[in-house]
């Protein structure tokens, strides 16, 4: 039974929040409510963060991960290793490694994961820009840093193949995250160590 609304301004809030990935309509109403018993300049600070963060936030250039400028602060540190680079899936990603503190290189975000069930192909993902980076020099490992899935496995090995005629080692993370696991799901302890206990990628 769908529930009746005393407000179809009330029921328009709740419909955008009930949008949001793992919000339900009895959560979104919950902070709906919130909303409404704070006052006008906490709705107005709100409501701005989401617009400023839609319009006017960045990807890095050169890694693809969010950022305020045009190169991200990871990438324009120059106490990171550039001859590492670990490939990711998303930005969510990036935040479970670098909260491992094991990690000291730089990152390749590729948007997603290859899936001909969904429609993503090679293209859709930044897996050109990746090519490019390693053939511009200076790049001794990638990691592949992908989550054990079919997608990620296939991603895996695609990368692989194009990556082989360059002179580069080529690794994946130690299998210490469960078969269909996700990183940003994986606890930090052991997370960290599947990066400390990456292997060569066999291409198998």
């Amino acid at each position: 039974m769908t529930q009746q609304y005393p407000s179809r301004l009330l029921e328009n809030a709740v419909q955008a929040f009930a949008q949001l990935p793992g919000i339900g309509r009895k959560t979104a109403l919950r902070l709906v409510l919130h909303m409404l018993r704070q006052d006008n300049e906490y709705a107005d600070r709100f409501t701005n963060a989401v617009a400023t963060l839609k319009h006017e936030v960045k990807f890095c250039r050169k890694c693809h991960n969010v950022s305020d400028t045009d190169i991200c602060p990871i990438c324009a540190d120059p106490r990171r290793d550039g001859t590492t680079v670990c490939v990711v899936e998303n930005i969510q990603d990036v935040l479970a490694v670098e909260n491992t503190q094991q990690f000291a290189g730089l990152y390749h975000v590729l948007g997603g994961l290859i899936s001909p069930m969904d429609g993503i192909g090679p293209s859709d993902l930044e897996i050109s820009s990746l090519v490019e980076r390693v053939a511009a020099g200076g790049v001794k490992e990638v990691i592949l840093a992908l989550s054990p899935t079919m997608e990620g496995d296939a991603t895996n090995f695609f990368i692989f193949r194009k990556l082989s005629t360059f002179d580069v080692k080529v690794s994946v993370i130690a299998r210490g995250i469960a078969v269909g696991g996700e990183l940003e799901y994986t606890d930090e302890v052991t997370l960290a160590r599947s990066i400390l206990n990456r292997t060569p990628f066999e291409g198998r």
